[in-house]
């Protein structure tokens, strides 16, 4: 199912994952990588995800699928898979390093701090703002990474 894209303002915000399946078993391939059963179970499991799995997360969902996948082969394995860019680790402040496919094209985050939810989001006019600032400052901007954390308004008191 696609993600529902809602505008607001000129920011686009996705429901769900912003990013269009990624075939990581793929990207494997092309990278070189040797993909054994386990790595395969495991890319295909972090493709799926419409959310930003922890390793204990993406662990549970594994082994369910092959129980013999240990928890220090995910380790491993997305350890080979950040190192060989295909995969982002995000710190979303709650203590847990999370992953998701490296995206194709450019996202932020906005995270619920209540809730742990996860908001991808694209803001043209924040792009262009940011790389004003660059340039302001004497730098051309060759790539960013912004994380909001805030609270739902409708849930303040």
């Amino acid at each position: 199912m696609r993600p529902a894209i809602l505008r607001s303002r000129g920011v686009f915000i996705w429901s769900g994952s912003l990013k269009q399946r990624i075939d990581l078993e793929q990207l494997c391939a092309d990278k070189g990588l040797r993909i054994t059963e386990q790595r395969r179970t495991i890319a295909k499991v972090l493709s799926d995800s419409e959310d930003h799995p922890d390793v204990e997360q993406l662990h549970a969902r594994s082994a369910a699928i092959d129980p013999g996948i240990s928890i220090a082969t995910v380790y491993r394995t997305v350890r080979l898979f950040e190192d060989s860019g295909i995969l982002d680790r995000h710190d979303f402040g709650d203590g847990r390093a999370r992953y998701e496919a490296a995206p194709e094209s450019h996202h932020d985050h906005l995270i619920d701090v209540e809730t742990g939810k996860v908001v991808e989001f694209v803001d043209p006019e924040l792009e262009a703002l940011q790389k004003q600032i660059a340039e302001k400052l004497g730098y051309r901007l060759v790539d960013h990474r912004m994380e909001l954390y805030g609270v739902r308004l409708d849930r303040e008191g």
